[in-house]
């Protein structure tokens, strides 16, 4: 699979990315209540973000033709 991930939407990936699973990560230890469910599926969403902005590859564009890379 070539890069298809670039410029503000990998800055944006990484950055929200990184937000929800810190987001993720305080509500699974219990610092903020708002639910198990919630918690992980912030970790699993943000980890999927910060990978796919590290690596610049996004299966989703790919399917939809989508490339960000200047």
């Amino acid at each position: 699979m070539d890069k298809n991930v670039g410029g503000m939407d990998r800055s944006a990936r990484i950055v929200v990315g990184a937000l929800l699973a810190v987001a993720g990560i305080v509500v699974a230890l219990g610092y903020w209540e708002l639910g198990t469910l919630l918690g992980a599926g912030a970790i699993v969403v943000g980890a999927v973000l910060l990978v796919t902005g590290a690596t610049q590859k996004c299966p989703i564009n790919s399917v939809a033709g989508v490339d960000t890379t200047d």
